[in-house]
């Protein structure tokens, strides 16, 4: 059975929907960072910086990972 190809603009399409759910991934982290800081308050500041902190580092990972990995497919 011969593999089907795709287009340009069906990889961009698929790296999109990969990229969105990665989003996702360190937009709820971040959430839940803020989530930590609205309940606990100024005592575990230090905490939900850093879980806050950690969400941005994901999104910004990920999203380098996923574009470099789409130029190199290209």
């Amino acid at each position: 059975m011969a593999k089907k190809t795709l287009s340009q603009d069906q990889e961009f399409q698929v790296m999109l929907l990969v990229l969105d759910k990665f989003l996702w991934l360190g937009f709820a982290i971040m959430g839940y960072g803020m989530w930590l800081f609205f309940t606990r308050g100024l005592a575990e500041l230090s905490t939900s910086l850093s879980v806050f902190i950690a969400g941005a580092v994901v999104l910004v990972l990920f999203m380098i990972l996923i574009l470099k990995e789409y130029r190199v497919l290209r």
